[in-house]
């Protein structure tokens, strides 16, 4: 059970705070690993293809790992496992550097994998603890683990045009190995969640699942791979670059700014209307992305997109009794959510060779759009039996 004594508020923002900057400084060289590689494939020794697997393998990978890792993280600590997740985040990042190939980028991939599923894991587990304003704490958490990405997709593209893509990753682990020093300072008592939490899976999926998996698919898959080649088509390698790092600069940026006010909002409001809002919009502005308005599309998808990240956890929260646990159906959500991220890149990256960007754009605002009629639908169903 938990307290909500100022001590206990005190410690539970210090664990969310802590636990969140390292995430932020995990996800430098994942966040613009996603704007290289697939215009400077030949740099780490990849083909097309291969960039699509690598973009999606570490997502396959902690799908199927977050049940052992909750595990583990019940019988270490959540302060232990985000020590280990600082050093593998530093390595895999090195690794991003200086490895060349098929074999040792995929290695680096499955460590990343691991890492940003046990910090998922840590920072979720420190934001229910207190089940009170759960946006609100979600929301504040998205919007630090934001920050690293947005420096290095913003700073990163530059570096790359003075140092070269495989240099500018073995300089991103520098700032990466800084998180240990966070994880040390982190409370040593276990997070409340990883000790209560059932080991989450890809169980049948309920239908706000089936819209984060399809957000997932399409963010982080269609837009993410196609967005570079999108503006390569009328510029040279370096300005689609630039303007492929930009727009995934905002989705980040959009989700600091946009996760923890529409957290708020939730809390106070309700969350059902401001989820349905935000899932529409992005919902738009994929529609706009395939109409060729690209800019202004991207957008209106990525700080909507950004929403979604404390809704989702608000909209779960506040649907369950106090006494009910969380953790698993939160957990299950990210689990489709991330399915849905790994299949998107690893299906885009062989779409692209036959089927415009503009089209896969316009096929998940149609599926986005199903989804979110399903789940209302569903969700007056539910109401109605329990009024009944």
């Amino acid at each position: 059970m938990t307290t909500d004594t100022p001590q206990a508020e005190h410690g539970g923002w210090h664990a969310i705070i802590g636990s969140s900057s390292i995430m932020s400084l995990a996800l430098l060289g994942d966040a613009l690993l996603y704007a290289v590689l697939p215009v400077y494939a030949e740099a780490f020794g990849l083909t097309l293809p291969w960039v699509g697997v690598m973009l999606s393998v570490n997502r396959f990978v902690r799908v199927f790992a977050y049940g052992l890792l909750a595990r583990l993280t019940q019988a270490v600590g959540v302060r232990r496992m985000c020590m280990v997740a600082a050093i593998t985040a530093t390595a895999s990042t090195a690794i991003y550097g200086f490895g060349q190939g098929p074999a040792i980028m995929l290695a680096a991939r499955v460590l990343w994998g691991l890492t940003y599923a046990v910090l998922v894991l840590a920072t979720l587990s420190y934001a229910i603890e207190n089940r009170r304003g759960i946006g609100t704490r979600v929301g504040i958490g998205q919007a630090i683990q934001r920050l690293g990405p947005i420096l290095a997709l913003l700073g990163g593209a530059w570096l790359i045009g003075v140092f070269g893509p495989n240099m500018t990753f073995a300089l991103l682990a520098i700032p990466t190995a800084l998180s240990l020093l966070i994880a040390f300072s982190l409370p040593k008592a276990r997070g409340e969640a990883a000790k209560r939490g059932k080991t989450p899976s890809l169980a049948r999926p309920t239908p706000i699942d089936i819209v984060y998996f399809l957000q997932g698919y399409g963010v982080d898959g269609v837009f993410a791979v196609s967005i570079t080649l999108i503006f390569a088509r009328e510029a040279s390698l370096s300005e689609a670059v630039m303007g492929g790092s930009a727009l995934l600069a905002v989705r980040h940026f959009g989700e600091a700014i946009a996760a923890p006010l529409f957290g708020w909002i939730a809390d106070r409001f309700g969350a059902r209307k401001v989820f349905v809002t935000a899932a529409v919009l992005t919902t738009l502005g994929f529609v706009m992305v395939a109409a060729g308005l690209t800019v202004a599309g991207a957008l209106i998808m990525l700080i909507f997109r950004g929403a979604l990240a404390s809704l989702g956890p608000a909209v779960i929260a506040q649907g369950l009794a106090p006494e009910d646990d969380a953790i698993a159906p939160l957990a299950r959500m990210q689990a489709w959510r991330d399915f849905g991220a790994a299949v998107g890149p690893l299906a885009t990256g062989f779409l692209l060779t036959a089927v415009a960007a503009e089209v896969l754009h316009a096929a998940v605002a149609v599926m986005l759009a199903a989804s979110l009629v399903f789940w209302l639908a569903e969700s007056r169903r539910s109401r109605a039996k329990l009024e009944a």
